[in-house]
C-alpha cells in the first residue's frame, strides 16, 4: 500500500524525528494540518486496509483509523513534539473523532535506503536449500545449496509461504532424480528464485516468463549473480511459451490465475511431467483441483502452510 504524501520526505543526511498519530478518517485532515506546521520533512497518510484478491490487492477500510506521520529534523525535535502534542490536545478536547496519542521515534537517514534489507535474513528451507540475500554472509554446510538473491522490487524472496512451499517441493523432486537434466519452466518467475533453485538442484536449463518487466530484470540479475546466465533464459510474457514441453513447470501464482491457465499449463508439460502449483488459498483449492482434473492433470502431493496450499501435479 503506497501512502499518500506531501512534502519532500526525508533527505539523505542526518536524523529525523518521526511523529505518528492514529486518527479517525474524518480527523485525518485536521491532524495532517497540525503535523504539517512543523514537519519540514513531509507528512504521510497511511489508511487502514485489508488484503483482497488473494493477497494481491488492497481495499481501504474507512471504518478504521489511519496513521498520519510527519518528519522533523532531529535538531528541532523537542520543540516540534511539544507543539504538536499541545495542538493535538486541543483537538482531542473537542471529542468529535478518535485521535490517538502522539508517538515518536528517531530515524537515521542513512538507514532509509537500506532499512528494508533488515527484513531479509539468511533462510534455510528444507534440508539443503539456503536463501542468502546478496548483502549477507553465510558459511555453507557441506551439502548446502545456496541461492544468492537480491529481490529488489520483484516478488519472490523465500519469506512468503507460497514461495517456501514451492521451494520445499523441489527438494524431494531432486531426491527422486526428477530434476536431473530436466528442462524447467517458471511461470510468473518474479525474482527467479524457483528457477534458480531448480537449476542448482540438478535441472539442465530453465525458462522464466513474467508479465512484469521489473521481474524480468530481477530474474536476469539474480541468474547472473548465481552464475546461471547461460542456463536461465528470461523474457517478458506469459503462456504459451512456445518452448515446451518441459519436464517441470513451476507456477507460483494465485487460484484466479491458475484456473484459466490450466489447459496452457498442461500443454507446457511433457507426458509424465510434473507441475508444482502454489499461491492457492485453501478456500479456493477445490476450484484449482477441478480445473486441473478437467485437463487430465492428476493431483499428487499436497502441502500447506497457514491458509496457503501447494499442489504437485502429474500429467497422466
Amino acid at each position: 500500500m503506497t501512502p499518500a504524501s506531501e512534502g519532500v520526505g526525508p533527505g539523505t543526511r542526518g536524523s529525523w524525528l518521526e511523529l505518528a498519530v492514529e486518527a479517525d478518517p474524518e480527523a485525518v485532515e485536521a491532524v495532517s494540518e497540525i503535523l504539517g506546521r512543523v514537519a519540514t520533512g513531509g507528512t504521510t497518510v497511511e489508511p487502514a486496509f485489508d488484503l483482497v484478491d488473494e493477497g494481491l490487492g488492497a481495499r481501504i477500510d474507512p471504518t478504521r483509523p489511519a496513521v498520519v506521520r510527519g518528519y522533523v529534523p532531529a535538531d528541532d525535535a523537542d520543540g516540534a513534539a511539544a507543539q504538536v502534542a499541545e495542538a493535538l490536545g486541543h483537538l482531542q478536547a473537542f471529542g468529535l473523532r478518535q485521535i490517538g496519542e502522539l508517538r515518536t521515534r528517531i530515524v537515521e537517514e542513512a538507514d532509509w535506503a537500506d532499512a528494508w534489507k533488515a527484513y531479509f535474513p539468511v533462510m534455510r528451507i528444507g534440508r539443503r536449500l539456503v536463501i542468502r540475500p546478496t548483502w549477507r554472509d553465510h558459511t555453507p554446510a557441506p551439502d548446502d545449496v545456496v541461492l544468492a538473491l537480491d529481490p529488489g522490487m520483484a516478488f519472490g524472496t523465500g519469506l512468503h509461504p507460497t514461495t517456501r512451499l514451492c521451494l520445499a517441493a523441489l527438494e524431494p523432486l531432486a531426491d527422486d532424480g526428477r530434476l536431473d537434466g530436466a528442462r524447467v519452466l517458471d511461470v510468473g518467475c518474479g525474482s527467479g528464485i524457483l528457477a534458480i533453485a531448480a537449476l542448482k538442484l540438478g535441472a539442465s536449463d530453465a525458462l522464466g516468463v513474467d508479465t512484469d518487466p521489473i521481474a524480468v530484470e530481477a530474474t536476469a540479475d539474480n541468474a547472473h549473480g548465481n552464475g546461471l546466465d547461460r542456463r536461465l533464459v528470461v523474457r517478458q510474457g506469459s503462456l504459451p511459451s512456445g518452448e515446451g514441453p518441459f519436464d517441470i513447470v513451476l507456477a507460483n501464482l494465485v487460484a484466479g490465475v491458475l484456473v484459466p491457465l490450466a489447459p496452457l499449463l498442461r500443454d507446457e508439460l511433457r507426458h509424465d511431467g510434473t507441475l508444482v502449483a502454489s499461491g492457492i488459498f485453501a478456500d479456493r483449492e477445490a476450484e484449482v483441483t477441478d480445473a486441473f482434473a478437467a485437463e487430465g492433470l492428476v493431483i499428487g502431493t499436497r502441502t500447506s502452510e497457514g491458509d496457503w496450499v501447494a499442489l504437485q501435479v502429474r500429467r497422466a
